[in-house]
């Protein structure tokens, strides 16, 4: 595993964080727990973002899975939007929305991702490569939980706000600046 870190920035750079995990059900797993953690980290609710993890790191551990090879989870924050990116190695495997039977037992994921994010698509990176994306507006970070049954959460805009299929804002994969780098 490798897991790249930046913490307090200079104007010019944003909080980010970049993590190699197996193409398993473990490895997605791990995905939403590191989340947790390092959204805890930097002050932000966690309990959206993870869900969007979950559903992201799962597609990518059972429908992105190429043997011996690894998916990528960043994440970043740009003034008050938190993107969560997750890159596999099926770039010919683009994700479709779908809307499975009532009686079916999967296929639902992108569902969740488009209920919970503000936006989400797909980027195709260099070949084999793709990236799927989700983002989420707040306003800030959240304090931290007073009492029992208290967990972070990001607000959701209505449906109508989203654009699912619009061009990130975000700098391109790969150009991000001054990570720390730390094997694991």
């Amino acid at each position: 595993m490798t897991v790249t870190e930046t913490p307090a920035q200079p104007a010019d750079q944003f909080p980010h964080f970049t993590v190699l995990l197996s193409s398993t059900r473990r490895g997605a797993r791990l995905a939403r727990l590191l989340t947790e953690a390092q959204l805890r980290h930097w002050g932000l609710p966690t309990e959206t973002a993870s869900q969007l993890v979950a559903e992201l790191a799962a597609n990518a551990a059972t429908h992105g899975r190429v043997p011996g090879r690894d998916f990528r989870l960043m994440l970043y924050v740009i003034g008050g939007t938190l993107r969560i990116e997750v890159t596999d190695t099926r770039g010919d495997r683009l994700p479709e929305l779908q809307h499975p039977e009532g009686t079916a037992e999967s296929g639902r994921g992108l569902l969740l991702v488009d209920a919970l994010a503000d936006r989400w698509g797909v980027a195709e990176d260099r070949f084999p490569r793709k990236t799927v994306w989700a983002e989420l507006c707040f306003s800030g970070p959240e304090p931290a939980p007073t009492g029992p049954g208290t967990a972070g959460g990001l607000p959701v805009k209505d449906l109508g706000e989203k654009e699912p299929d619009q061009a990130p804002p975000f700098p391109p994969v790969g150009q991000h600046r001054g990570a720390a780098h730390s094997g694991g």
